[in-house]
Formats: C-alpha cells, structure tokens, sequence
C-alpha cells in the first residue's frame, strides 16, 4: 500500500512534523510505501475565481488554468492508495498552505473526470495546534468537510495539541498500521 502525507507545515522539525512522520513510521512498520511532502516550498497559488460568477473550467473541465504544482501534485493523489493531511493549526483552521491547496482540489473536483482517483479513497486529517492547542477539534471539522466535498472516504481525524502530542504519538503509528493492515 502506498500512503501520501501531505503536510501544510513549513518546519520539517515542528510539531505537525513530528505528527506526520510518526505516521509515516505506522505505515512503514506494516510494510507499506509512504511519502511525506511539504506543502509551503511548492508553488501552489490561491483560487482566482476565473469568470464573474466565481468559477472557471474547473467546474467544467475539472483542471485549473493557473499552472503551478496543483496538477502534478493531485496526480500523486491519484497513485496512492491512501492520503493523509497534516496541519499545524492556525486561528482553529488549516494552514494557508493547505487551505490554498485543498481549496483548488475541491473546486477541480467538482467535475466528474476529475474526482476520478480522489472519489472514495481512504484519507486521514491530523491537526496539530500549539499555543494553548484549543483549536484542533475545530480544525478537523472543517478538515473532515473540504475532504468529503472533494470526494475523499475520511477514514479518521486526529486533533492533536502541544500538551498532548507525546502521547498521541503512538496513536499516530498505530493509526498508520491500521491503515495498511485494513486494505
């Protein structure tokens, strides 16, 4: 089984990291194939909201007319088995990277030929808050939203603060075992 994380962090050491690769860790000790990548360094742009009623071929033709890294990396979507989104946790919401990125998933998704290869495949959301941490449950309800109206089978939501990341550690990589043995 291969699994894609993509992760909406831009320190590849911080808390959302440590999440991500102890993920990684769970879906690698059960034998399957992962992938860890980083959202902030890659070109990804916001939604331009082509034509005057908010939309473009997006909704027609289920591709984006900005060219950048979204084509490229939805492709990767589509050769994994499983994806999984990682976060750290901004205002009780995703990062802008990720929002940016899932934003212009969801809206290419919208058109039948698009959602080919994302429709029904297995994803888990993990949200990862520092500061006081009370944001996490409420980043993964909006989480679990984007990725059902993009087509994504939400398998399981993690919300996860600075006081309690240690111990969720090891749900993360049992998590990630479960995921590869269930398939």
């Amino acid at each position: 089984m291969k699994v894609l994380i993509i992760s909406g962090s831009r320190n590849p050491e911080g808390q959302t990291a440590r999440a991500a690769n102890a993920f990684l860790e769970g879906v690698r000790e059960a034998g399957g194939e992962c992938d860890l990548i980083f959202l902030p360094p890659m070109n990804i742009e916001r939604c331009r909201q082509c034509d005057d009623d908010g939309w473009g071929i997006c909704r027609t033709e289920g591709r984006c007319v900005i060219e950048d890294d979204l084509e490229p990396l939805s492709d990767e979507i589509r050769g994994a088995d499983a994806v999984v989104f990682a976060t750290p946790v901004y205002w009780s919401d995703l990062s802008e990277s990720l929002q940016a990125f899932l934003n212009r998933l969801r809206r290419t998704c919208i058109a039948d030929s698009a959602r080919a290869g994302i429709e029904g495949k297995p994803a888990v959301g993990i949200c990862v808050a520092g500061g006081g941490g009370g944001g996490a449950p409420e980043c993964t309800t909006r989480m679990e939203w984007i990725l059902r109206t993009t087509g994504f089978d939400v398998v399981d939501l993690i919300p996860i603060r600075r006081q309690n990341l240690e111990a969720k550690l090891e749900t993360l990589k049992s998590t990630g075992r479960s995921l590869v043995a269930d398939r």
